[in-house]
């Protein structure tokens, strides 16, 4: 199975590199040519306990890639998940631009169908808002699967 994950911050790096460590061939994609660049060359973005060898050990299997382009990366994955920032908005709600801009790239890219994963912190209701988002973009009729797949946290 290959996977995309759209992101490389907390949310993304972290599910791309765990996905990969049972087995998954996946691609992280971000926009940050700089990022996308230290993580080929074992630069972590960010710290998380265990994660730098995590990544190292999946990219050297070549399990875990890394790219800014989103319609390469998609091609022949099952999922894409999309773990992009959701910054505050002017009145205090998530911003769903990133969000919704990732989704409206999957419907222009994706080939076949694909389940598509929100990951971000989002409020409820935003799987519809994705899937009119993909939809739209979709040149033609394609199944597409949104799910939410909260952050859990524990204390």
């Amino acid at each position: 199975m290959k996977i995309t994950v759209v992101g490389t911050g907390y949310v993304g790096l972290v599910t791309g590199a765990c996905l990969a460590d049972v087995g998954i061939q996946v691609t992280c994609v971000d926009i940050d040519q700089k990022k996308i660049d230290g993580l080929e060359n074992g630069i972590m973005p960010i710290y998380e306990p265990g994660l730098k060898d995590i990544v190292l050990r999946n990219h050297a299997k070549g399990r875990l890639h890394f790219s800014t382009n989103l319609g390469e990366a998609i091609k022949g994955s099952g999922a894409a998940f999309i773990a992009v920032g959701t910054p505050p908005g002017e009145d205090g709600s998530a911003d769903l631009k990133y969000v919704l801009g990732v989704a409206k790239e999957i419907g222009q890219t994706m080939q076949d169908y694909l389940v598509v994963i929100t990951k971000s912190t989002v409020p409820v209701g935003t799987a519809e808002k994705v899937r009119g988002a993909v939809g739209q973009a979709l040149d033609c009729v394609k199944q597409i699967l949104v799910l939410t797949l909260p952050q859990i946290q524990s204390f």
